[in-house]
């Protein structure tokens, strides 16, 4: 076992077996009876079921016809979780996401009453469609309910049942009538997951199923609310070692311009870089990626994968970085190569690796 991999018996404990084997028999599951209704995209999925293991939100930036909304239909459906979904618009008012008081007349006696309307928010599963089509106050009626778990009306707070899971989608290259998520919002998305276009094969077995009528219209549940909340307790004892949670915090330093291991990409195409949030979302992420993965430790391995989608709606390009064509995407994976890995002397010496070192090369 390298230092990556090293558990902290002071701070961790195996569960027990069964436990384990009844987690991967669930999630083997649902991954079949998604792989039943959505046509590839299997890196996609495990990042939705990453962002629900660990009680998060996911953005979904994808182009038209891309299965958004079948897929995040479907996953809450194998989850056995109650699913609702709001097509955003310019005129959806705050209320239409919250809930409103409603005043009630009793025929009997004329007494009157304000009782609360609960609003598609109170779900399990809220599929927010189009989030960037509604204007910002309507966008931040989201905000506390992400962030808190509960809402507030009228000044009455209502609490909302958990596992929760905000799934928003967006597109990315329609900006008439949009309005672009603020940064504080953006930052309670544990990912921003792009959904590319299938490849040829997947697009000709896609074509196939709906000219011949064989597509399910939905799938049983393969576990419940009850047992997603076990299994996110279970995540949370999935051990890190203090190696790789200096590495994911090194990493999200290395985002913010000016700083000591920050290398030139990111201060010559950088504005600002990813907060702390961003090392909590990767090092929580990595244990769900690992536990599905059928290990119980994390390595440096997982954070490197979880990097691109817990970034890349985190970092701002400046306009040099546009005029030389240079993506978030690029600044990213030049990160990953010469942050330095736990493991290596450069990672003991707290340097930043050049591209040429061999500690580069072996993280390319």
């Amino acid at each position: 076992m390298t230092d990556s991999q090293t558990e902290d018996p002071t701070t961790s404990h195996t569960p027990p077996e069964e436990v384990l084997v009844h987690f991967h028999a669930t999630m083997t599951a649902i991954r079949e009876a998604l792989g039943r209704i959505v046509v590839g995209q299997a890196a996609i999925i495990e990042q939705l079921l990453i962002s629900v293991l660990i009680g998060g939100h996911c953005l979904i930036t994808g182009l038209p016809g891309t299965a958004k909304t079948l897929m995040v239909r479907t996953l809450a459906q194998a989850l056995g979780l109650d699913f609702k979904r709001i097509q955003f618009t310019p005129d959806l008012m705050p209320t239409d996401v919250t809930g409103t008081d409603i005043l009630d007349e009793d025929p009997a006696s004329g007494a009157r009453r304000w009782r609360f309307e609960p609003g598609p928010i109170f779900t399990q599963v809220l599929l927010a469609d189009e989030i960037n089509r509604t204007p910002p106050k309507t966008q931040s009626a989201l905000l506390e309910a992400m962030q808190e778990l509960r809402v507030t009306a009228r000044g009455k707070t209502y609490e909302l049942e958990g596992p929760f899971v905000v799934l928003a989608t967006q597109n990315p290259i329609e900006l008439e009538g949009t309005y672009p998520l603020p940064e504080a919002q953006l930052d309670r998305f544990v990912f921003n997951v792009l959904l590319d276009y299938l490849d040829a094969n997947e697009e000709v077995a896609v074509v196939e199923r709906n000219v011949l009528g064989i597509v399910d219209e939905e799938v049983s549940a393969r576990t419940d609310a009850k047992a997603i909340l076990d299994y996110q307790r279970l995540v949370r004892e999935v051990p890190v070692s203090d190696d790789v949670t200096r590495y994911a915090v090194n990493l999200v330093r290395a985002t913010r311009p000016g700083a000591a291991n920050a290398p030139a990409m990111v201060d010559k195409y950088l504005r600002y870089g990813a907060s702390v949030r961003a090392a909590i979302y990767l090092c929580l992420g990595a244990r769900a990626r690992a536990l599905l993965a059928g290990r119980y430790h994390v390595t440096a391995k997982d954070i490197q994968a979880l990097a691109p989608p817990v970034l890349r709606h985190r970092l701002q390009a400046n306009y040099l970085a546009e005029s030389d064509g240079i993506a978030i995407e690029d600044v990213i994976a030049d990160l990953t190569r010469r942050v330095p890995e736990p493991g290596t002397r450069a990672f003991d010496a707290g340097e930043v690796a050049s591209p040429d070192s061999p500690e580069a090369s072996a993280a390319a």
